[in-house]
């Protein structure tokens, strides 16, 4: 999939979780866009092969560590003059019925997905509001709306997501600042976890009678990002082949 109707040149983007998966391909779009582009990933090892690979800079960085995320910003527009957009895409996963969900399991999840969402978005909003202009796309979950035997904090974390971003899309948009965000099914390591009967059962709830490959979320992620998409904010796009018709 190209990325034939986005001009990203001389913009600044920063996409979360992107050593692999959809975060990975986010940025390859970027990249292949024209955008100077900056992958943030707790894995370091993988996300300067990725960065290497797409043509952007890697930052090995925890999400929900707040002080990190903002050095790491700090980093970026120092070097680049600016920050366009930011992708908060980071995830992870902890699966388990509620009542053998643990403590950290619960501050673990809500860590990376919410509070990583927050902070990354909360350390860009200086410079977003200096140069009067920034786009910021969060990455929430079918889950979110309807839950999932077996993933209360996912469920609850990509729930959350989904009001900080329309709250945040009220509180920036008389900067400039968009805030949307997209609700993916993609083909990923947490597709891949899935039993191969429970998986064919997925599949064939999906209108589409597929799951997406992670290259296909980079379009929509992309034109909400866009200068043009500038009066659209505070939406939930699915892009999921009309699972949640």
């Amino acid at each position: 999939m190209g990325n034939v109707a986005f001009d990203f040149a001389g913009r600044t983007v920063v996409v979360t979780g992107s050593a692999r998966g959809i975060g990975k391909e986010l940025a390859r779009a970027y990249a292949g866009a024209g955008a100077t582009t900056y992958l943030l990933d707790f894995d370091a090892d993988a996300v300067h092969a990725a960065a290497d690979e797409v043509g952007g800079t890697g930052f090995a960085v925890d999400v929900a560590d707040s002080a990190a995320v903002a050095e790491a910003v700090n980093e970026i527009v120092s070097s680049s003059g600016r920050l366009d957009v930011v992708v908060n895409n980071a995830g992870i996963l902890r699966d388990k019925m509620l009542w053998k969900l643990t403590d950290d399991d619960w501050s673990a999840v809500l860590g990376v997905h919410l509070t990583g969402t927050f902070n990354l978005t909360r350390a860009a909003v200086p410079q977003f509001r200096e140069q009067q202009y920034g786009r910021v796309v969060n990455v929430t979950s079918y889950t979110g709306l309807h839950g999932n035997v077996g993933q209360a904090a996912y469920a609850a974390a990509k729930a959350g997501i989904i009001g900080f971003t329309k709250t945040a899309a009220k509180e920036l948009a008389g900067f400039g600042v968009t805030v949307n965000a997209i609700s993916p099914n993609a083909e990923t390591r947490m597709i891949a976890s899935i039993p191969k009967e429970k998986l064919e059962e997925l599949t064939a709830q999906i209108p589409a009678r597929r799951f997406a490959a992670p290259s296909e979320m980079a379009a929509a992620v992309q034109f909400l990002s866009t200068e043009e998409a500038g009066y659209i904010t505070g939406v939930v796009l699915p892009v999921d082949g009309g699972l949640s018709m």
